[in-house]
């Protein structure tokens, strides 16, 4: 199969790629954010073999390519000069854009500002962390390193991340929105200017300097260095100023005149309206948390820390995240989130200590230890929080419990972060003069937790003592296919999903499940593993490829409801536990959980499943 030959049909087929925004694909489909959907050629992307079908949703154009995907994911990729994003969890029909509401308005917002902060993040926390070796260095080592050349180059690097995060910020707004980066980041840029910036500085020594104007308009000079929201509003701009002025530029001056009009107006309006209201708004949250800090301020730590497991959870923490770098550049510091979100991290170690000591499963013991090690050293929780607190319940009192109390002993010794870094014991460092407030909030949050989820102990028998479910004790053959769950049969065509009910996707059988178990259709070994446990894929040892995909829209609930058992790479038998499903938890979520057992490659092999009757776990229901 020539993947690059199918490539470029594609590409051809779907308006060329002038007619591309951006690219990515889930577990089955190439996706596409087109400018203009009218452009594809449906019906000769229908012809071609290798596509299975195509779809429209929520904004984006969706070819079906089943076992193909990846080759010619890579292919296009490879072979065009596209933007991509990153690989969509296999949500298979909910619409990924929707229109803007006065109920979602705000949530719209946040999930802008998040989109745009995000691919940033990585470069705040790598210079923090590089600025926070530096002052170990000058500390506890060398104190005269900080008169020295080397020091004064090593501090650029460390300082850059931050004096630049502008143009980051720009970039991922650009990118979020579809617009051209690079015009987004010119206007910008504009902003951090040595010419600009030195206006800053001369001003600041000399307030009686002549003031600035452009177009006879009078021009605030700030230091836009650092800052967020000004990069954000001129992105915005950016991006409608481009769309506008390709719809009204002929087709050949767009290459002259597009990117000169965009960055002409967008710079331009930067300088005199969106670089000092982006100020202003930053500002505004600057000094709401101000007022917080000054008044409930140790309250507000306390609290943040207790609820963000519930946070996390749904994934509301990360709408948080876009304000941390705003507040280490107006005010200079943070007293409220990164103190909170390492107290939380603190106090899920915590509980599981408090586990560990409590349990008397010394498997339970080794990984509660292990766990809190992760999150109190490396700050990762998502294991702790859904492989012990939430799983056994009552830890999670304990996590709550030390995030309050570490909060608010952290709060009343008036912590705060100066710079950015990881939300682990590590970095201690960024609390600079105020480290001794965090240790007592971190000391505090790890003993409460602990001593709460002692105390309370663990619903372990309502988790540990259910049996794997019973199959047959006899070995299968290897062209045996087994049903995957108690429950009972039905066709594939009568679920209520388009991509598998159609046939695009594969034959196969769906089953409405009655056990909390999924299991492996056949001998083989597991080829894909989605981390959030609703899908699965097993390659048979004849060679056959099936794909399990657990419910309809599961994977919204983020591993919620799902225990993994096996690894990706693991050797299974057919009837061996996959995934442990909290059937109840999941339909009360109001979520449909048929399931679906689908051959995406047959190897050549005639496959015949049986699609109606009840069955159990290791049922055989191939004839």
């Amino acid at each position: 199969m020539d993947y690059h030959k199918l490539a470029k049909i594609i590409i051809d087929d779907v308006g060329g790629s002038n007619n591309i925004k951006s690219v990515t694909h889930c577990m089955t489909r190439l996706r596409f954010t087109l400018k203009d959907v009218s452009k594809v050629n449906k019906e000769d992307l229908t012809k071609v073999n290798e596509i299975l079908g195509t779809v429209y949703s929520g904004g984006q154009y969706m070819i079906i390519l089943g076992a193909n995907l990846m080759p010619t994911y890579n292919a296009v990729v490879k072979d065009f000069n596209l933007n991509t994003e990153a690989p969509i969890n296999e949500n298979l029909d909910e619409p990924l854009k929707t229109k803007w509401t006065f109920k979602n308005f705000g949530g719209k917002i946040l999930d802008f500002i998040q989109a745009s902060v995000t691919p940033m993040i990585p470069g705040l926390i790598a210079g923090g962390m590089f600025k926070v070796a530096l002052i170990l260095i000058v500390t506890f080592i060398n104190p005269n390193f900080a008169k020295t050349s080397s020091y004064l180059l090593l501090s650029a690097i460390g300082d850059a991340p931050f004096y630049f995060m502008p143009i980051m910020v720009a970039y991922g707004a650009a990118t979020k929105l579809g617009g051209t980066q690079a015009y987004a980041m010119m206007a910008t840029g504009a902003l951090l200017y040595p010419t600009f910036h030195d206006l800053v500085s001369q001003l600041a020594a000399n307030p009686n300097l002549a003031r600035q104007s452009l177009f006879g308009l009078q021009v605030k000079v700030l230091n836009y260095g650092s800052s967020l929201l000004p990069a954000l509003l001129i992105s915005i701009v950016a991006y409608f100023a481009e769309k506008y002025l390709n719809k009204i530029v002929p087709g050949i001056f767009k290459s002259i005149f597009v990117g000169m009009g965009t960055i002409f107006i967008s710079g331009s309006l930067g300088f005199l309206v969106l670089g000092p209201l982006g100020n202003y708004l930053g500002q505004i949250i600057a000094s709401i948390v101000m007022f917080l800090s000054k008044t409930v301020g140790p309250l507000a730590v306390g609290l943040l820390a207790s609820i963000l497991p519930w946070l996390v959870m749904t994934g509301m923490h990360t709408v948080l995240s876009p304000f941390m770098p705003q507040l280490i550049s107006n005010p200079g510091y943070d007293p409220i989130l990164r103190p909170a979100f390492l107290l939380h991290n603190m106090s899920e170690g915590g509980a599981n200590i408090g586990v560990a000591l409590k349990t008397k499963n010394k498997k339970l013991r080794s990984q509660a230890w292990s766990l809190a090690v992760g999150a109190i050293v490396a700050g990762v929780t998502e294991p702790s929080l859904y492989g012990i607190n939430l799983k056994y319940k009552k830890p999670m009192y304990g996590v709550m419990a030390g995030g309050f109390a570490g909060g608010l002993v952290a709060g009343l010794l008036n912590a705060k972060a100066y710079v950015m870094g990881y939300s682990n014991i590590l970095a201690l460092p960024i609390f600079e003069n105020t480290i001794g407030a965090m240790i007592a909030g971190i000391g505090t949050s790890i003993l409460v937790a602990a001593s709460v989820t002692f105390f309370l102990g663990t619903d372990q028998k309502n988790n540990n003592d259910e049996k794997l479910p019973k199959i047959d004790s006899h070995n299968y053959s290897n062209s045996s296919y087994v049903a995957i769950c108690d429950g009972n049969l039905e066709p594939l065509s009568q679920v209520n999903d388009k991509a598998f009910s159609s046939g695009a996707l594969g034959n196969g059988v769906a089953f409405k499940p009655t056990g909390n178990y999924v299991c492996s259709p056949a001998n083989g070994s597991v080829t894909a593993l989605f981390p959030t446990g609703h899908a699965f894929g097993i390659t048979t040892k004849t060679g056959e490829e099936i794909l399990v995909h657990i419910g309809i829209n599961t994977v919204n609930l983020k591993g919620q409801g799902f225990d993994i058992l096996v690894h990706q790479g693991d050797e299974v038998k057919a009837g061996q536990p996959i995934i442990k499903v909290d059937h109840n938890y999941i339909e009360n979520q109001g979520y449909d959980l048929t399931t679906m057992l689908v051959f995406t490659n047959t190897n050549g092999k005639e496959v015949h499943l049986k699609d109606a009757g009840k069955v159990s776990v290791g049922t055989i229901i191939n004839s």
